[in-house]
């Protein structure tokens, strides 16, 4: 064992273009995955955002109307706090309206949530903002379409960063006492529960399951007093998005087995050279007694450092690239392809170390090809033309 490291510390070829093209491969790879987990995370939080990953809400539920609510209060409220992957379940009230600031005027839906904002305050999303000219501490006249014709004049409070920058999530967040007080209900009284799960049951498959679950909760445990809502699942409300999902996981899966075969036949290319350059070398090990297993293993030291420095290098690199790009932004997207406006990156440190691991054995499974070359040199041939 000490002999195959010396000799192999000894080898040298030109080895920069290699580890080079290992370098590009595994940059590619990380960027790839911190890229999926990106729009991963920042969609599936998005969508959370919007109206939690699964929604109790009333048969009739309609963003129109002013008559279905459902109830805050409701026994069985303890039992689904408790199912495993519940973090937190939050009362909304839901009305359209229509916006409008001297002459522009544009249709949204206006959500009522929990707020320590005074009354008639609003935040509304950066592009409606943009698009009706409105910025902090204007006046917005509000008109909601129902029985009759209500209106309200909210204060811009806030002009916020929209993450699903889409025609249809034009979300005005107001107080939901205003909500309530407009459609004249009690303040027990809501459109939807949302329930939010925590990162490790939000997948979808996860989030299916658990609304399969709290339906049957509501449905199973509620009381006389109790209303029994609908539970619907962000994957099926929003299905266009998640498909989408599915589909950048499917394209990195793709990119991670792609630029693990390139930079596997680089390394087999590489090391036939070094083979061949070698011949002599291996004839007389041959002939010193090592075996043909040792001598192969010898070279793929030297393949497996080359294939390390160029790991290293390339996920360096690609961290470097990550945090570049999670800080500033700087590569832009347009939201109405990518649903984003800008590239997200999230580092999986677990799933870049296990990309890196299995990258570097399938790279080193390749190598042990070119080792049968070394069975087929003979000693006695090489020494002679020596």
């Amino acid at each position: 064992m000490a002999a195959g490291s010396f000799i192999a510390h000894k080898l040298r070829f030109k080895e920069r273009l290699s580890a080079g093209a290992i370098a590009i491969s595994f940059f590619i790879m990380i960027v790839a995955v911190a890229i999926s987990a990106g729009f991963r995370e920042e969609i599936r939080s998005g969508v959370s955002g919007v109206s939690g990953d699964i929604l109790l809400s009333a048969s009739g539920f309609s963003y129109y109307g002013e008559d279905e609510s459902i109830s805050e209060n409701q026994s069985y409220l303890p039992e689904i706090k408790a199912y495993p992957g519940v973090e937190e379940i939050k009362p909304a009230v839901y009305r359209a309206g229509i916006v409008r600031n001297g002459q522009d005027i544009a249709g949204v839906v206006f959500k009522g949530v929990e707020s320590s904002d005074s009354t008639l305050h609003a935040r509304v999303p950066d592009h409606l903002a943009t698009q009706l000219g409105l910025t902090k501490g204007d006046r917005m006249l509000s008109y909601f379409i129902g029985s009759k014709v209500k209106m309200r004049n909210f204060t811009v409070e806030e002009v916020y960063d929209s993450l699903l920058d889409t025609d249809d999530a034009q979300i005005v967040y107001v107080p939901i006492s205003d909500m309530q007080r407009l459609n004249d209900w009690d303040e027990n009284e809501v459109s939807s529960l949302e329930i939010t799960l925590d990162k490790r049951h939000n997948t979808r498959e996860g989030i299916r399951e658990a609304t399969a679950a709290i339906g049957s909760i509501c449905s199973l445990s509620a009381g006389p007093d109790d209303d029994i809502p609908i539970a619907q699942a962000s994957t099926e409300r929003f299905s266009t998005l998640f498909d989408w999902l599915d589909l950048i996981d499917f394209n990195v899966s793709a990119i991670l087995i792609l630029m693990t075969i390139v930079a596997g036949f680089n390394m087999i290319s590489g090391l036939l050279i070094m083979l061949l350059r070698n011949t002599s070398t291996i004839g007389t090990l041959k002939a010193m007694g090592m075996t043909s297993r040792g001598i192969a293993g010898v070279f793929l030291r030297v393949s497996a450092r080359i294939v390390l420095k160029g790991l290293l290098v390339g996920n360096a690199a690609a961290l470097l690239f990550c945090l570049i790009q999670g800080t500033t932004h700087l590569i832009r997207l347009n939201p109405a392809n990518y649903f984003v406006s800008f590239v997200p990156v999230s580092v999986n440190v677990p799933g870049v170390i296990l990309a890196d691991i299995l990258a570097f054995a399938a790279i080193m499974l390749l190598l042990a090809l070119p080792s049968v070359f070394i069975s087929k040199v003979d000693p006695a041939q090489t020494m002679r033309s020596e």
